[in-house]
């Protein structure tokens, strides 16, 4: 077996280091307290708990004084450097997206990007460098070395971008490392990459949060159905932290003390209260959310004390181990729509209701964000939000589309604030469920402001529920998916929300028997005031493992009386591409089997720019009809199928036949030859 030259490297490469004056740091030396308990705490290249150890690193500034953790891993083989997945990507996750020890042990770039999560997950550290080095000796017994030079970020969701090509470690020497920051700081993925990324960590926050499901289920007992949901938002919301304002809640903040007014639970209340004043939170709703919380952080039983610790430090440095790097990172997702997703055995809905909470799909998410007509400039609202995911996929449209259409900066930033306070409204009863809506907008950098735990029914009056409070919110565009035991399965939630609208558009899925007679009276009220654009029909089984329920989409202009001549389009959308399974362990249950992304663009084409845009779809699928505005039970129309044979069923028709013949008379031929052979 080849004999590893790590040591060789090793030599080589820290003598370069010494050269070039860098304070580095070996192994067992400390570089600061920060990145040494991050390296701690992070689960280590086996699999183990901590006992991660650099080969070496660094702690640099830039001419900006932007501190960059530097961190250097060695091998001493010469197919070690680096493992990379089909996508080009540093491979360290499986492919049930769980760490691939394999990898990350054996290849000196990936322990390299192991370790530089670690301190992307555990510190305040947003952009860090991870290089790794491997040789070996050639024929003459001269050493050969490589070397791997990748940007691990918040900016790339902690996977990690090659930086360049690299020969020594001269790009680290203080007269070389500002013009070697400002090269990664160049570094752009474009959108494909993005979303490609995102898709991946997405699945890995499943995994994550399944695992942390399990765990808490299996191992913690005496919380209640709430009390666990409340125990993740109030950890998640003690460890965000504000720079410069209120430091993140760390594991050994907490005491385990029985001492009245500072056990565990008070020192979460604490860190809670100092991040919502420091967030400016309303009085009212940032006093909601403390008594909500402080119902389950300060019981007795959660504070107790067994074998050193409280039951709550326990827990919160589960859920701070498993998810961290999720919500550090900013990856903008339905953070907590997934993880109400996995609590759903916590919460203890009957049947009925639990149809009525069902988290919409980010890819519908997105589709209904998209047939509203969402922009940098629209007024958003929803009033049944549940966990916010339609308004978390209508800020990111926002957002993205400000990006794309401003070239201030300063403007741009400025608009970023206005969008987040004032252009996005959510409404919600449940007080499990806004926890989490208020969790998730947070978490998205804050849309909370105007997310409101009221009967939107019963209680709202169509005002700001922080700032303007005695101004109407103009919403121009809106999204929903309602509760469908509601009245009219839930046709009672869009005909108030459009009735206070002035203009814009509206994309709500619902059970489709709102629109082929359940909800007469209300869909033909709608009509009186609204235009029904389009009527889709979704995959049944949109909702697998939570609801089995038949969906469509309808899209509405808002306050256009529907004229009888008005041409609906009617479009067939069962197949939209994707394949659903609903098995526990496996690590994806939604595949693109049949060109689903293409789909789902051609879809909102078709709905907005009509029959022109037909590629993928057929004739069969997209239909455009009127429908009776005083009927209010033709919603779901289909295509009609034309039953008269064409010119190509002729032709197949004969062609079949003359093939059925001769092959007959071959037949007969054979029959009579073998007789003739006898």
């Amino acid at each position: 077996m080849t004999q590893s030259v790590e040591p060789n490297i090793a030599d080589l490469a820290n003598g370069w280091l010494k050269k070039y004056k860098l304070p580095y740091k070996l192994e067992q030396e400390s570089v600061n307290t920060e990145i040494d308990k991050a390296l701690s705490d992070y689960y280590s290249k086996n699999g183990g708990v901590g006992g991660n150890r650099v080969d070496a690193k660094i702690l640099l500034q830039d001419k900006k004084l932007n501190y960059y953790p530097i961190l250097i891993e060695y091998k001493g083989y010469k197919n070690s450097l680096v493992k990379l997945d089909a996508n080009h990507q540093v491979e360290n996750k499986t492919a049930k997206n769980e760490p691939n020890f394999k990898n990350i042990n054996s290849f000196a770039v990936n322990g390299a990007v192991h370790y530089a999560n670690a301190i992307l997950h555990h510190t305040s550290y947003t952009d860090i460098i991870a290089i790794g080095m491997t040789g070996y000796k050639d024929e003459t017994g001269n050493i050969k070395h490589q070397i791997g030079v990748y940007f691990v970020s918040k900016t790339n969701f902690g996977i990690g971008q090659k930086v360049g090509e690299f020969s020594d470690f001269s790009f680290l020497a203080s007269a070389n490392f500002d013009v070697f920051i400002e090269k990664v700081k160049t570094l752009k993925l474009s959108q494909e990459e993005i979303d490609k990324l995102k898709e991946k960590r997405e699945k890995e926050i499943d995994t994550s949060l399944r695992k942390l499901n399990h765990d808490i289920y299996d191992n913690e007992k005496g919380l209640g159905e709430n009390d666990r949901v409340y125990l993740v938002a109030a950890s998640i919301i003690a460890t965000l932290g504000i720079p410069g304002k209120v430091a993140p809640l760390e594991k050994t903040d907490f005491k385990s003390s029985v001492e009245i007014g500072n056990t565990d639970g008070d020192i979460i209340v604490r860190k809670i209260k100092a991040f919502l004043d420091a967030k400016e939170i309303p009085e009212e709703k940032k006093n909601l959310i403390l008594r909500t919380l402080q119902n389950t952080l300060t019981t007795e039983n959660i504070n107790k004390i067994q074998n050193g610790e409280s039951q709550l430090k326990r827990v919160f440095t589960k859920i701070v181990d498993d998810l961290g790097i999720y919500y550090k990172i900013g990856l903008t997702t339905d953070f907590t729509g997934k993880l109400f997703n996995e609590m759903y055995g916590w919460l203890g809905f009957s049947q009925d209701k639990l149809n009525d909470v069902v988290l919409t799909p980010s890819y519908v998410s997105n589709l209904l964000v998209k047939l509203a007509r969402v922009n940098k400039d629209s007024y958003v609202w929803d009033f049944a939000t549940g966990s916010a995911g339609l308004l978390v996929s209508a800020m990111n449209e926002m957002l993205n589309d400000a990006k794309n259409t401003i070239t201030s900066p300063e403007e741009l930033t400025q608009k970023e604030i206005k969008i987040k306070a004032e252009q996005l409204l959510g409404l919600e009863l449940l007080s499990s469920v806004y926890m989490l809506a208020i969790l998730n907008m947070i978490l998205m950098g804050d849309g909370s402001s105007n997310i409101l735990n009221k009967d939107s029914l019963l209680d709202f009056d169509g005002n700001y529920g922080f700032g303007k409070t005695n101004s109407k919110f103009p919403a121009d565009a809106f999204i929903l998916n309602p509760p469908y035991s509601s009245d009219g399965n839930g046709m009672n939630f869009v005909e108030k929300a459009l009735n206070m609208m002035n203009k814009g558009y509206a994309a709500i899925i619902i059970q489709n028997s709102a629109g082929s007679g359940r909800a007469k009276e209300y869909t033909k009220r709608i009509l009186e005031k609204h235009t029904l654009l389009a009527s889709i029909k979704m995959p049944v089984d949109i909702f697998i493992g939570k609801a089995s329920v038949q969906t469509n989409i309808y899209v509405f202009k808002v306050n256009e009386k529907h004229h009888k001549d008005e041409m609906v389009k009617f479009i067939d959308f069962s197949n939209d591409g994707y394949t659903r399974t609903n098995r526990k362990k496996t690590s994806n249950n939604l595949k693109d089997t049949n060109q689903a992304k293409q789909r789902y663009e051609e879809l909102v084409n078709l709905v907005r720019f009509g029959k022109s845009k037909l590629n993928i779809f057929t004739n069969k699928e997209y239909h455009e009809a009127t429908i009776d505005p005083k009927n209010g039970a033709d919603w779901n129309q289909l295509a009609p199928q034309d039953e008269k044979p064409t010119l190509q069923d002729f032709k197949k028709t004969v062609s079949d036949y003359l093939a059925w013949e001769v092959s007959t008379i071959l037949k007969q031929q054979n029959i009579e030859n073998r007789d003739l052979g006898k």
